[in-house]
């Protein structure tokens, strides 16, 4: 059912993000929908100041715009670098002692945020590209071995879960809201 879009919806979102082929390769659908969703988080934050992007606006959570950019960018480098990858590198805002720190710390620099994220997209994108869809990863949580192609669907899932988050986060900023 097609609907008119109200006076809050932009029809701008839409912005450069095509979308995924429907007829193409098993690779090529998941990797454009991944980045299909991506791209669907970056324009649910555009044109937002740091104060806003750091707003707590759906009581009582502590989300925010900010929080879930900061948790993306860590959960791009978790799952594809250290545990498909097996890349020996730091993990972003988190520590055994703080887990929730990439949502309670957002007085950091937003710019720098998505700088990060943008390269962990990067180099998340490299790992894909030089891997089988049947190559795997193995768990460093349960020892359980599991597919780039499982790996793909589950971060497609993080992200689209995540983007209804923006969503809500992004109306009760500003009013604005859109797909």
């Amino acid at each position: 059912m097609d609907t008119i879009p109200d006076e809050n919806y932009s029809a701008g979102w839409e912005g450069d993000r095509p979308e995924s082929p429907r007829v193409a390769s098993e690779r090529e659908i998941l990797t454009s929908t991944l980045d299909w969703h991506r791209r669907t988080f970056e324009l649910k934050c555009e044109g937002l100041t740091p104060e806003q992007m750091a707003m707590r606006s759906v009581e009582p959570s502590s989300m925010s715009l900010h929080g879930l950019l900061r948790h993306l960018t860590g959960t791009e480098r978790w799952w594809f670098r250290v545990q498909f990858a097996g890349e020996d590198v730091p993990l972003l805002y988190y520590s055994d002692d703080r887990p929730e720190q990439d949502f309670d710390d957002t007085d950091g620099d937003v710019e720098a945020a998505w700088a990060a994220w943008r390269e962990e997209c990067a180099r998340s994108r490299e790992i894909v590209a030089a891997a089988s869809l049947d190559d795997t990863g193995t768990s460093r949580r349960d020892g359980e071995p599991f597919s780039l192609r499982w790996l793909l669907t589950h971060h497609i899932a993080e992200y689209a879960r995540h983007d209804g988050h923006a969503d809500l986060l992004r109306e009760r900023i500003d009013g604005r809201t859109g797909h």
